[in-house]
């Protein structure tokens, strides 16, 4: 039995719409998986900057903590006039190397953390693990000082890979915030507590810390390549 050629022409016609649906459908595919692999790489991507130091677990400090740093801030205080206390970077990743890593928080394990002096900036980068794949992030934070000498710890870029989240870092840095501050064991008058306020939720503090029974007000922060320097004055009573 032959078919009418109206019947030839809409078997074609469903033929050749078929052929575009199914064009369209492998053409999206295919372009979803490319951003899905592009995402994907820029997810794992490491850093050509990253190089974290040897860590070696150890329970006395740092030579550089307790000869160079501490000294440094002892002899000031006890001059009673301003000075610069003098931060080397590679001192810095001494004092980490030494600590106890990785470190886990919410089924998340860090390791490998490294500091970065740049001009204006801390970069702090390290691995975090979770469902059996590692990315390395980095956190660049800017301090600055405003108008009244309050310190915020600008957070101005975090990075998973080679993937800049800066904007869901920051909604997500505020949600940890108002949990973590909403506990009753605080201690709001420790410093440690008001960077991390800072980092968190971009609030500023008074940058002043206790040396034995003396009080010392950072004024302000020089940052160069693998130095920061602190412009610190004693406080008085």
């Amino acid at each position: 039995m032959q078919m009418s050629p109206n019947k030839i022409e809409l078997k074609a016609c469903r033929k050749t719409k078929f052929k575009k649906k199914t064009t369209y459908f492998l053409v999206g595919l295919i372009v979803v998986l490319g951003i899905a692999i592009v995402v994907f790489s820029l997810l794992l991507h490491r850093p050509a900057y990253y190089d974290p130091p040897d860590f070696v677990y150890s329970k006395e400090l740092s030579p550089y903590l307790t000869h160079e740093l501490l000294p440094q801030l002892y002899n000031g205080v006890q001059s009673q006039e301003p000075f610069d206390l003098y931060v080397s970077q590679e001192g810095i990743n001494d004092v980490i190397a030494r600590s106890k890593w990785p470190r886990e928080s919410d089924g998340i394990r860090f390791s490998a953390p490294e500091v970065l002096f740049v001009p204006g900036g801390i970069v702090l980068i390290g691995a975090a693990a979770a469902g059996g794949m590692e990315f390395i992030v980095t956190v660049v934070a800017e301090p600055a000082f405003d108008q009244e000498g309050l310190l915020n710890m600008h957070l101005s870029k975090v990075k998973i890979g080679a993937m800049n989240i800066t904007p869901l870092a920051r909604v997500v840095a505020g949600r940890m915030y108002k949990r973590s501050f909403s506990a009753e064991d605080i201690d709001t008058k420790d410093l440690r507590t008001h960077i991390i306020a800072s980092l968190l939720n971009n609030e500023p503090f008074d940058p002043v810390f206790e040396i034995e029974d003396k009080k010392v007000r950072a004024k302000k922060i020089t940052i160069s390549d693998g130095e920061l320097i602190f412009h610190l004055t004693v406080v008085d009573e």
